[in-house]
């Protein structure tokens, strides 16, 4: 059995609270190890490390970090057998789903190998008489991300990767779920030659995320995970001074309107909606087709294609989906299935009974299908986060596009249609941070950003791309002026450049 302690000061270290949690195997059910349960001391201890190490990184100059993160992504090619293994796993996903997560986290690392320019400010000369003025990025000092368990690869590498291009230290609060994979980033982080102090991994629960909030040497901290916990952290950290961003729910909608490929759609919304068993927060979980027939089509074409979806151990490289995280989100997705039909949804695939041969004891779901959902469900309103879709049937565009204005998240949201003036005013109107068009899972490349609207996002920076360098460095403004030979005499008003 593995036992995981935390990552201090370059070094794994034990765990000293007494407190673990259970590390499953969700394909078996089995207990594949345990994590420590971090105390307000053990973090202080990452803390002071992360102080000690980061003015000598920072003063590091932002090419040779760039090495630094080049390396290790040479390191993390090599290891991307092991490091989706164990992702597969702690988490449940299938191999191949886990490599997808570790290369998009790569692919953020691979934007901040751009440092050198993204940390660069501005400068005018003669701005005034004889007075240039000029600004700077800093880096902000010590910094922390707490990441959710879906993705463990990819958030920790959102996160970490820009905060330590910018010259600042970085302390990790992964999920308790599945530490396995931030835990070998650590080392990878090391091997590559990254100080021992710049990237520290804290596991832990609520203790270690609200000795996060209030260290008063933690200057920033990122956040994904759902709403509420999005809304407790945002505001405990800002009312202790700290910048702050964070990432909640979502409940993503497909538009498909009459005219859209309807082959291209059903394949979209399979791979959309089902993958990761639908733990994703850029699943779409919300199908709206547009007009009677639009929908009596779809629906007839889902219904054969969940039927059939493959779900099987993570190790199984033909399955579609495996299973999810723990015994507990299982029952919680059942009881969702169980209130929709209960609140006169039209279940058309069951996946409730699903058993998976040999694996009994696993934390399987199959696919389900409701259609007839109407807005006032809670299973419309409510985050499922499971391999579950909902088909909502919308009269006309303008009550599609009101569905997806007027729900409370607005994290991700795609239209699919071969009218390029529809797919442009949807594309204007609809208030949702990520747009696809024709294009199920709207994440954004690595250099653009990545952040949802309404509840589904807080604070004004987003994820990735140039707002990541923003988000974890202070911008420094210096006005200079050297002697000339210009006698001005004491001045009582407040000076301009004209």
């Amino acid at each position: 059995m593995i036992t995981y302690g935390h990552f201090i000061g370059g070094k794994a270290v034990a765990g000293k609270s007494g407190r673990f949690s259970d590390v499953f195997q969700p394909m078996d059910g089995s207990v594949r190890g345990k994590v420590a349960l971090a105390t307000k001391d053990e973090l202080a201890a990452a803390v002071a490390n992360a102080k000690a190490a980061q003015p000598a990184w920072a003063a590091t100059n932002p090419q040779r970090r760039a090495r630094v993160l080049m390396k290790f992504l040479d390191l993390v090619a090599k290891a991307t057998d092991e490091l989706a293994e164990t992702l597969a796993r702690e988490h449940g996903k299938t191999i191949a789903d886990a490599k997808g997560d570790i290369q998009r986290g790569v692919e953020v690392v691979e934007f901040c190998i751009g440092a050198p320019h993204l940390m660069k400010g501005e400068y005018t000369d003669g701005a005034g008489p004889g007075i240039d003025i000029y600004s700077m990025r800093q880096p902000l000092g010590v910094v922390a991300g707490i990441t959710p368990f879906n993705f463990p690869a990819m958030i920790p590498l959102w996160k970490a990767g820009p905060a330590i291009a910018a010259g600042n230290a970085f302390i990790l609060k992964p999920s308790e779920r599945d530490p396995g994979v931030p835990m070998r980033l650590a080392e990878l982080f090391l091997e590559a030659g990254l100080p021992p102090g710049i990237f520290n991994v804290v596991n832990g629960d609520k203790d270690a995320v609200d000795a996060i909030l209030d260290h008063p040497d933690i200057k920033a901290i990122g956040f994904v995970g759902s709403t509420p916990i999005a809304e407790y952290i945002y505001s405990r950290g800002c009312a202790n001074g700290k910048r702050v961003q964070c990432f909640g729910g979502a409940k993503n909608h497909m538009v498909i309107m009459p005219d859209a490929d309807m082959d291209q759609t059903v394949d979209a919304l399979i791979g959309a909606g089902y993958g990761s068993a639908g733990e994703r927060c850029m699943a779409i979980s919300v199908a709206v087709p547009v007009g009677q027939k639009t929908a009596d089509e779809l629906v007839k074409r889902l219904i054969p294609r969940v039927e059939a979806l493959k779900i099987g151990p993570s190790t199984d490289s033909s399955a579609d989906f495996g299973p999810v995280v723990t015994a507990a989100a299982l029952e919680r997705i059942k009881g969702y299935v169980d209130l929709g039909v209960k609140e006169g949804a039209k279940l058309k695939v069951d996946g409730r009974g699903f058993k998976m041969q040999g694996y009994e004891k696993g934390f399987y779901m199959g696919g389900c299908l409701f259609d007839e959902v109407t807005p006032d469900m809670r299973i419309y309103k409510e985050e499922i986060f499971g391999p579950v879709l909902s088909v909502v049937r919308a009269p006309d565009y303008a009550e599609a596009i009101r569905l997806c204005n007027d729900h409370e998240y607005g994290n991700g949201v795609a239209i699919f249609t071969r009218d390029g003036d529809a797919a442009r005013d949807f594309a204007s109107k609809v208030e949702v941070g990520m747009v696809g068009v024709n294009v199920p899972i709207p994440v954004p490349i690595a250099y653009y950003t990545f952040g949802g609207w309404k509840r589904s996002g807080f604070g004004d920076l987003n994820q990735h791309g140039a707002d990541a360098f923003r988000f974890y460095t202070k911008t420094k403004t210096v006005t200079a002026r050297w002697p000339s030979g210009i006698k001005d005499g004491a001045s009582f008003v407040i000076p301009t450049m004209g």
